[in-house]
């Protein structure tokens, strides 16, 4: 694999560093196939400053209340464009004390009322049903899932947080910068056993740690497209997320038309493919022939090794991985890989999951089958779970036979449902080892718990490989050290039946007089207040991690059984990494209380009066008083927004960080009305620390460079810093001013 340190030109569909003659870079660029979807769905006169509206949204059972709730609060009174809600993620009877239920109730009758389109629990999960009905060349949809993507049918998907999905539900514009394409030149053909995930798995480790493909779009070009399959193209497109980038967008062909012809809608088909001359911001050439079946290791899908490496230098890898882990742990509690090591140097794993979006598509299962037939799991620690992405997918694999011949080996058959990739299904035992085919394997992503003493281990890998180590009793194993197995893949005949039959589908058709379903553990969002003159914010929680993932900032998995009640779920805020958080951010709440009651609380007080000694003259009816967070990087991960919204919720009204690790963790803070700083001098911060911002709103809105701060220390020390905002438009310093987004659209 080759990544490009400078800008490269597809000249004819070959890579090259310099442009033909009389070719301008500013003119190459618009023949990427990025740039002319991006400029059909853009709104604005400028292509350097989007306006974008999308063709479809989709959210799942964890984010679409709160969307919704949003969009009411903001003057909705239909669906303006197709709307998909579907109901993979929360889909058991009850989770952690709540109905699930009673939110799918909510959502079909939000379908009937505002004109959408409701898939019932364990009929798909969110970007398979996506992929199916919704995908079409040249299209663009937007999610609340990190993991929307669709590039390898032809359409540019994107995961945003609720607050981006709510403005398209008022009529608003997705608004950002024209972002960076880059080339992914794909050569050479997989080898057998080596499937999509140990392909994603490589792209991520050579693109997560250096940024090179961050807020970009990665365009999929070159020979070795026609020589994957549509599934593998889509395993490799979803795992695109992992590598921080914005969205994907492949070259379509003859494969790509015969997965449309075969879901029945040969309509949604054109052919995508970059102009004769076209210029990348940046290159990857892969030559698919040299990909190796992959791990990765805990707790991250950058952290991949070839199983070859790893089986060859186990002690040392696990080693590191474990110390790795450990460190990001802070101590709670020991993973223990070196463990899994036996006496005879092979690596045991106990469980083995294949599911979701990425691991349970057809091609992947019969895989699987055709491993796995005829052979036996065991009947030891091992386990062996296999999910599918959707029903149709469930019902060939019932067919064919693939469900049968995994089920006779001693695997269980499952639901359409994602929660093994989030962290509710299929939970190991404390100390066990899990390798699964999902997107991702962050911190306690199997359900594991930390501050109860639990915690267990996942590595990501295919379903091929996982299935050889299913056939192997539990003993890690690559698919390509199987000399024996026949890779049969039979024709695929989607029944669209089984959605006609089950699926509403009320686009177009809202019923204004339907009423709304609310189950009592459904609340409207709290009020919050609009940005003062000035702002005093205490750091009630100082991370010094790397990286902080949106599953740190708000757990997924249990927690996620309160996601439509907004005070409740707070209660689990940075609950696994970092306990003291939600009762110091409410201690802080109850101080602004105070103030606006027209009381001054004395720790504020003797805050003031240190401010003094540097000439300030704080005006307390005209300054908020809120909570804030530092993180070196945080909002690597998920796309829900309750990773913002639970801060603000609690009073949080800013963070402070080096640099954030996605768009959509950023652009979650702004819609929530929390200040989303940069600094440069982390060391002027310390958990306890007061920061005083003076002239903080009128910074803001004349978008300043920099704006001053004061961190004022307990023991009376004062520490004079700037800090900056970054690159906002207009719109989002408006809405920062107003305190949020539904604010926002209240007062404009």
């Amino acid at each position: 694999m080759k990544l490009h340190d400078t800008g490269v030109y597809l000249v004819n569909g070959v890579p090259q560093t310099s442009a033909p003659a009389g070719v301008t870079e500013a003119d190459a660029k618009k023949g990427t196939i990025a740039y002319g979807i991006l400029k059909a769905h853009n709104t604005g006169d400028s292509m350097q400053d989007l306006r974008m509206k999308f063709d479809s949204m989709t959210s799942h059972d964890i984010t679409y209340v709160g969307i919704i709730q949003t969009a009411r609060a903001s003057g909705m009174t239909e669906f303006p464009l197709p709307y998909v809600m579907t109901n993979c993620h929360n889909s058991l009877c009850a989770v952690g004390g709540t109905i699930n239920e009673d939110d799918h109730q909510f959502a079909l009758s939000a379908a009937h009322k505002y004109g959408g389109i409701y898939v019932p629990p364990n009929m798909a999960v969110i970007h398979s049903y996506n992929r199916e009905m919704m995908s079409g060349c040249g299209r663009m949809i937007l999610g609340s899932d990190s993991h929307t993507r669709y590039g390898a049918l032809g359409t540019m998907a994107v995961g945003e947080g609720g607050g981006e999905l709510a403005k398209q539900l008022v009529g608003r514009t997705y608004d950002m910068s024209y972002p960076g394409v880059v080339a992914i030149y794909l050569t050479g053909k997989p080898a057998p056993g080596v499937g999509p995930h140990d392909v994603a798995l490589a792209l991520v480790a050579a693109t997560y740690a250096n940024g090179y493909v961050k807020n970009k779009v990665m365009e999929f070009v070159g020979p070795g497209v026609a020589n994957l399959s549509a599934d593998y193209r889509n395993g490799i497109d979803v795992m695109t997320t992992e590598t921080t980038c914005w969205s994907s967008i492949w070259q379509t062909d003859d494969t790509t038309k015969e997965y449309f012809v075969q879901h029945g809608r040969p309509e949604a088909y054109k052919e995508l493919k970059p102009a004769d001359v076209a210029y990348y911001d940046g290159c990857i050439e892969l030559d698919l022939s040299t990909v190796e079946c992959m791990i990765a290791l805990p707790m991250h899908p950058s952290y991949a090794y070839p199983i070859r490496e790893l089986k060859a230098n186990a002690k040392e890898i696990l080693q590191a991985a474990q110390d790795q882990a450990n460190r990001q742990l802070g101590g709670k509690v020991e993973m223990d890989l070196v463990g899994k090591i036996c006496d005879d140097g092979r690596i045991y794993v106990d469980q083995g999951v294949v599911a979701g979006c990425s691991g349970g598509t057809y091609e992947n299962i019969c895989a699987v089958a055709d491993i796995i037939k005829g052979k036996s799991c065991g009947n030891g620690e091992f386990k062996f779970s296999v999910y599918p992405d959707s029903m149709p997918t469930y019902l060939e694999l019932v067919k064919n036979g693939a469900v049968a011949d995994i089920v006779s080996a001693g695997g269980i058959f499952r639901e359409c449902f994602c929660g093994p990739c989030f962290g509710a299904g299929d939970t190991p035992a404390n100390g066990e080892f899990s390798i699964r085919h999902t997107t991702r394997n962050f911190p306690n992503r199997e359900g594991s718990k930390p501050g109860e003493g639990q915690i267990s281990a996942v590595a990501l890998m295919d379903a091929r490989s996982i299935a050889a180590t299913a056939a192997n009793g539990g003993y890690l194993t690559a698919a390509s050290e199987l000399t024996d197995v026949e890779y049969t893949v039979p024709d695929y005949h989607f029944e669209q039946g089984v959605y006609d039959k089950r699926v509403y589908n009320g686009w177009g058709h809202p019923e204004p007089d339907y009423a709304l379903k609310f189950g009592p553990n459904i609340k409207d969002w709290p009020e919050q207040p609009a940005l003062t003159d000035d702002l005093l914010v205490k750091i009630v929680s100082y991370i010094t991690d790397p990286v902080t993932t949106t599953d740190e900032l708000i757990p997924s998995g249990e927690t996620s059984s309160f996601r439509s009640n907004p005070l409740r779920l707070a209660e689990f805020t940075l609950s696994r990494k970092d306990p003291a958080y939600v009762p110091n951010a409410k201690a802080v709440k109850a101080l602004d209380e105070q103030r606006k009651a027209g009381e001054l609380p004395a720790e504020v007080a003797r805050v003031y009066d240190d401010l003094k000694k540097l000439g300030y003259a704080p005006d307390a009816a005209n300054t908020n008083i809120g909570s804030a967070i530092f993180a070196n990087k945080p909002g690597d991960g998920s796309a829900r927004e309750q990773a913002a919204s639970c801060q603000r919720v609690l009073g949080g009204a800013a963070n402070f960080a080096c640099e954030y690790a996605t768009k959509r963790y950023r652009s979650n803070c702004i819609n929530w009305g929390m200040l989303p700083f940069l600094v440069e001098n982390p060391g002027a911060l310390d958990n306890g620390d007061y920061v005083y911002l003076p002239g903080v709103r009128k910074a803001l809105l004349e978008a300043a460079d920099e704006l001053d701060a004061v961190a004022v220390k307990p023991d009376g020390g004062l520490v004079k810093f700037t800090v900056k905002l970054g690159a906002m438009t207009d719109a989002e310093r408006r809405i920062l001013a107003d305190g949020c987004l539904i604010n926002y659209y209240k007062n404009h």
